[in-house]
């Protein structure tokens, strides 16, 4: 079995390592090679360490459509591929042209809730409204193309089938995974501090504006709590002002884009998760992995990971609510570490990384042998 996966570029994101997770451990009965178009570069390294084979197409404009799909049609005419699986927007789309056009069986895939309620809510209003629209309406209008989707949650695949209009049973949910023997128990230290920790791209859907007001209100409880944040963005200037005008930039540490972040767990007290919106979060399962206490905001993508037996949950965009969390994560501590082994236990069976991985590549196989469970399928 040859599988070509296409995607938009090798950003520092949760799809492109995720992707890179699973397909390390695919089986050497199934030949791959990963497509992307974009200059985003972060992530060569680690598919070249992989032995992952990668072919980058070079667009220059983010809109070149009509040179994206010809791109890929020359490197399918070349590879011969028996299946595409397509990620993120203008990789799906290329891909879905390029397949059509081909005859090539093309698997899509859902990482995001990229058109529900707060999605929308965050667009409204802005320049780039239209576009987004427009992008909207092209997905939509190519959505049959697929044969089948992989989705990383439940909640999202049911979201974006209902924004695409796709039938049902047409969407295999499989969870993002990870090495679980990579991570040991963790234990907590006293270092006279309370450390949170945030984990992801730093971006205003995160959370992080009320995370930092609650950041405000615990100190005046609990002046040695600090807040950490691994990752960067476009939104970490912000954030820095924002930190100097509430006064609690003492009480907070960049550490900037950090690979394998998750080693930064174990540095910390607690997990802190105030997103949004997400897909389903590789950041929340490394948490879970690791076994450290979790503070989770309560969308519905984070609570198909943990709900209040294995974690502190809050009301999402509630900075008052996130503050009473996060001074109930230090009030009750022991048993806060007793949620975060419970979670732990739960991750090790559920999201070991070879299962899963198994389990992605048998639904390819049973796609190209047309013999899908459809009692797996939503």
């Amino acid at each position: 079995m040859k599988i070509l996966f296409t995607i938009d570029g090798l950003n520092f994101g949760g799809t492109e390592k995720s992707t890179l997770d699973i397909l390390r451990h695919f089986s050497k009965d199934t030949q791959v090679k990963l497509v992307y178009f974009f200059p985003k570069f972060d992530l060569v390294q680690e598919y070249e360490k992989a032995n992952i084979p990668l072919e980058f197409v070079g667009l220059k404009g983010k809109r070149s459509f009509v040179q994206g799909t010809l791109s890929l049609m020359k490197i399918i005419k070349k590879e011969k591929p028996d299946l595409i699986v397509s990620s993120i927007m203008r990789a799906n789309l290329y891909s879905r042209f390029a397949c059509k056009i081909t005859g090539t069986p093309l698997v899509g895939t859902f990482v995001g809730d990229s058109y529900g309620g707060l999605r929308l809510e965050e667009k409204k209003g802005r320049s780039n409204f239209y576009a987004f629209k427009f992008f909207w309406w092209m997905d939509k209008v190519t959505a049959k193309i697929p044969k089948y989707y992989i989705s990383n949650g439940l909640y999202i695949a049911k979201s974006n089938a209902k924004a695409l209009a796709i039938p049902d049973q047409r969407t295999r949910v499989i969870y993002r995974g990870r090495n679980t023997e990579l991570f040991k128990q963790w234990e907590p230290t006293s270092t006279g501090k309370f450390r949170f920790m945030f984990v992801g791209r730093l971006l205003e859907m995160k959370g992080l504006k009320e995370l930092f007001y609650a950041l405000k209100i615990v100190i005046q409880q609990y002046p040695n709590a600090e807040l950490h944040v691994c990752g960067d963005g476009g939104y970490r200037l912000h954030l820095e002002k924002l930190s100097k005008e509430l006064g609690v930039e003492n009480n907070v540490v960049f550490h900037g884009k950090v690979m394998q972040a998750w080693k930064k767990l174990y540095e910390a007290d607690a997990f802190v998760f105030p997103s949004w919106s997400e897909g389903f979060s590789g950041a929340l399962v490394e948490a879970m992995v690791a076994g450290i206490p979790i503070v989770s905001s309560d969308i519905p993508q984070n609570l198909e990971a943990v709900d209040d037996s294995t974690a502190e949950i809050f009301k999402v965009k509630d900075q008052n609510d996130l503050a009473r969390a996060m001074i109930n994560m230090m009030d009750n501590y022991p048993e806060n570490i007793e949620k975060g082994k419970r979670a732990r236990e739960i991750a090790l069976q559920k999201y070991e990384i070879k299962n899963i991985s198994s389990e992605y590549e048998g639904f390819l196989k049973s796609v190209l042998d047309k013999n899908v469970d459809k009692s797996k399928l939503v």
